[in-house]
Order: structure tokens, then C-alpha cells, then sequence
């Protein structure tokens, strides 16, 4: 039996303890979860490979075996040495990888010793301990988070989301024998630098690529596979549940049906507040946001809208603005608002007149899929009297050219109420578990 069977035969063996003595259950590993977890023991014909690339549909089981396949590894492999798992943010670290590897890791025996406020997990089992240090690459500065250290390995969580100066960093601090380059992500466009410059190139690397899909997660069901599949429409369902590396064209959101989201829902609201995209010359849009509870999710319904170009109507002032929303407001029951990050003075003006004013979470590529997603599962309607919002939907586009050079981005055309809603949707989904409990009284607020 090679250095490789053993490996899987003792992952298989701790998969089969009970869930009390272990802390994970896990169910029954695909052949490319085997080959993640063990590909670089002696004996497997991968051994000799620099690092890992491993992407496809959401949901396929790519993380689990990742995070778990890097540590055995790096435990197996060194003594003493420094690693980094990186994410989006430190955040999302915590979220999507550390929530699932600490039981895993407990259950096969190994002790942790967190430092929260210097990002660092130190994993020992026996006399065997490594230092692993948590980084978030979401901008171009990131990377001087990780300069000047010395690595034997990293482990990138959704690559493509990182910036290309944060990966080239990190993965030039691994400079000890024997280091090794781990990358989990999910696709994103085909001239993206992570596609061109790793992916097409990894034969070059010497990297051994893995592709997941849905059906390789052995834990789901055949009920939960056929939701996520009708979750997404267009670029995201290829992207997410075909796993294709794929351009965004034509509009942003095909998915928007005049028979399923236009209209309002039946019954009082749990909440309601306004949202707003800010404009002078450019087009202001604001907008009442009704929210709902439901098994699947939370349902949001745009009750109204208010619209101004300014280019067509004249400009308006700070102060006439506010007055607008004061009066848009009357009547509603809302009492916090969304507004657009980049408006300080208007933000400063609804401050000075009581309003509590949430500043829009503004990730352009998040919140696009957080409205697709609403949309396609019926989440998300639009009262038949919006109808800037409705025609905006009709003409939002992706940018093509932008979209060649690697950026989904879309068109800066008739993209107001396209903001607004995204500014909504996505920062209420951020925050809306605190505001949920603040305002629990009040009910049927619209």
C-alpha cells in the first residue's frame, strides 16, 4: 500500500467515527475529494506537482476538501514552519473556511491555538506544530499585508476575487523546499487574469487542475442540487452551476420576468426603509423597500420609486433633495435609509435632519448576484408604478469591453434604480439581522 492509500484509508477510517467523538461528519468523498485530500502523497501520480487548482459549480464540495487537504498536508509535511489562508477578507476566512475546518481538524486529533488579533491559528498534533496566519486580499494594498514573509505554502480561497498583486505576492513568499500553491475559486469570465495567467498556463506551472461539479458533493441531495439550479439564469447559472468560464454579454439581469416580478406582495411587511442612489446632473433614485420573511429567504418588494434627472429637470440642491425624500417618506413607517457611500454631503444634510443613514455596501459583483439571485427565486418584485426601474432593467447591459480585459462590469448607462435596488438588497442582507431586532415591533410598516 503506497503513502498514498494509507492517507485515504485514514481520512476514510476518521470519516466513519461517530459525530460525537469526531466533531465532523462527513459523508462519503467523491473521487476528485480523494484526489484533493492526498494528491501529494507519496505513491499518488500528482506527487510531483507544484500546487493545486480546483474550481467549478458552487457548492461542489471544493472548500471542504481544500481547506482540509492543505492542513493535512502542511502537518504531514513540515515542522515549525509558517503557511497563510487567504480570502476576500478576514472575514469571509472565518465564514467560509474556519467555520468548517476546526471541526474537521479536531475530529482527526489536532489541537488549535488561536490569536485573534494577529490573524493566527497554530494547529499541533504530537510534537508536530505549524503557524498559520489569516490574510484578506480584497484590494490592491493587501499585498503589503503579506510582504516580507517567509512561507512554505498558501492557501488561496476564491482566487479569482483577489486582486492579481495580492496572489503574486504571496505566492513569492513561499520560498521554503517542498512549498506548495493551493487555488479553490469559482469561474468568473474568460479573459480574467486568474483563467489566462494560471489556469491556461498550468501545465507550464506544473500545477495539477481539478474541475468540480455539483454532482461531486455526494452530500446533496438531488432536491437541494435541483434549487441551486434554479437559483441562477444567464452568465451566473453557467458560471455557478455549469462551472464555465464565460463571458457576461447582453443584459445583466435576463432573468427579470414582467410575470413574476412585477407586482407587490400580499400582506403587511415586517419592515420597510428607503434606498437611494445619489445624483446631481446624473439621475437621484430613491426607493421604498418592503421586506418580508419567508422559509427560502427574505422577500423584498420596491413600493415606490422617485426619480430625477437632473440633465432634463434641472439639478437640485442638497436641502431640495432631502425635502423630496422628507416628503416621499411621509406615511411609510421608514426610519433608517441607504444612501450611496460616495454622497457625504447629502449623507451629512439627512443627519442633520434626524435620519439614520446606513452607508450602501458598494461591491459592485456581490451585489449584482445578491439581485439575480432574489429575482430569479421570486424574491424580489417591482410595483407596476415604478416604471424608471422596470425600463432600467430592460437596457442594463454589461460593459463588453471592460468584460474583455477580465472585469464584469456593466455599462455606466441607465444603471440609477440599478443601484439603488443593488445598494438595497445588498446592504440590508449585511445588516438586516440587527435591524431585524431593533425594530421587531414594528409591523406592517407599508
Amino acid at each position: 500500500m503506497t503513502a498514498f492509500d494509507r492517507h485515504i484509508a485514514k481520512i476514510r477510517k476518521a470519516r466513519e467515527q461517530p459525530k460525537e467523538a469526531k466533531g465532523f461528519r462527513f459523508s462519503r468523498f467523491s473521487d476528485k475529494q480523494r484526489t484533493v485530500l492526498g494528491w501529494w502523497c507519496e505513491g499518488s501520480p500528482y506527487a510531483h506537482c507544484e500546487g493545486i487548482i480546483a474550481d467549478g459549480a458552487v457548492r461542489s464540495g471544493k472548500t471542504v476538501a481544500m481547506s482540509l487537504g492543505f492542513v493535512l498536508w502542511a502537518m504531514n509535511s513540515f515542522g515549525s514552519e509558517n503557511f497563510a489562508i487567504c480570502g476576500k477578507t478576514i472575514g469571509s476566512v472565518e465564514r467560509n473556511i474556519l467555520t468548517i475546518l476546526r471541526p474537521m481538524l479536531i475530529g482527526r486529533g489536532f489541537q488549535l491555538q488561536e490569536e485573534r488579533s494577529r490573524h493566527l491559528m497554530t494547529v499541533s498534533r504530537g510534537d508536530v506544530s505549524n503557524r498559520f496566519y489569516l490574510f484578506g486580499g480584497k484590494d490592491e494594498s493587501s499585498q503589503d499585508l503579506i510582504q516580507g514573509m517567509t512561507l512554505a505554502g498558501v492557501y488561496f480561497d476564491e482566487a479569482a476575487l483577489m486582486p492579481e498583486s495580492f496572489v503574486s505576492q504571496a505566492t513569492a513568499r513561499c520560498s521554503v523546499d517542498g512549498s506548495k500553491l493551493w487555488f479553490n475559486c469559482n469561474p468568473s469570465g474568460p479573459y480574467h487574469w486568474f483563467k489566462q495567467g494560471w489556469i491556461d498556463r498550468r501545465q507550464e506551472r506544473g500545477l495539477l487542475y481539478v474541475h468540480f461539479e455539483m454532482t461531486d458533493n455526494t452530500s446533496l441531495s438531488q432536491e437541494i442540487i435541483n434549487r441551486y439550479m434554479n437559483m441562477y439564469r444567464g452568465v451566473f447559472y453557467r458560471r455557478y452551476i455549469l462551472g464555465e468560464w464565460c463571458a457576461a454579454e447582453g443584459l445583466v439581469y435576463p432573468m427579470f420576468d414582467g410575470d413574476v416580478n412585477i407586482g407587490t406582495y400580499s400582506g403587511g411587511a415586517e419592515r420597510c426603509f428607503l434606498s437611494c442612489d445619489y445624483g446631481t446632473q446624473n439621475p437621484f433614485a430613491l426607493g421604498l423597500i418592503s421586506v418580508r420573511c419567508r422559509e427560502d429567504g427574505e422577500c423584498y418588494c420596491l413600493e415606490k420609486e422617485f426619480y430625477h434627472d437632473g440633465r432634463k429637470k434641472g439639478q437640485f440642491t442638497d436641502g431640495q433633495y432631502a425635502d423630496e425624500l422628507c416628503r416621499f417618506a411621509e406615511g411609510t413607517g421608514a426610519k433608517y435609509v441607504i444612501v450611496d457611500p460616495s454622497a457625504a454631503s447629502f449623507i451629512a444634510e439627512l443627519r442633520s435632519r434626524g435620519w439614520k443613514v446606513i452607508k450602501a455596501k458598494n461591491d459592485v459583483a456581490e451585489g449584482i448576484r445578491c439581485v439575480a439571485e432574489a429575482l430569479t427565486g421570486g424574491r424580489l418584485k417591482v410595483a407596476a408604478s415604478c416604471e424608471n426601474t422596470i425600463r432600467e432593467f430592460a437596457s442594463y447591459v454589461w460593459d463588453e469591453t471592460a468584460c474583455q480585459r477580465g472585469d464584469d462590469k456593466p455599462l455606466k448607462q441607465n444603471d440609477h434604480a440599478m443601484d439603488m435596488l443593488r445598494y438595497a438588497l445588498m446592504t440590508d442582507r449585511k445588516t438586516s439581522g440587527i435591524r431585524s431586532e431593533r425594530y421587531s415591533g414594528r409591523k406592517n410598516c407599508c
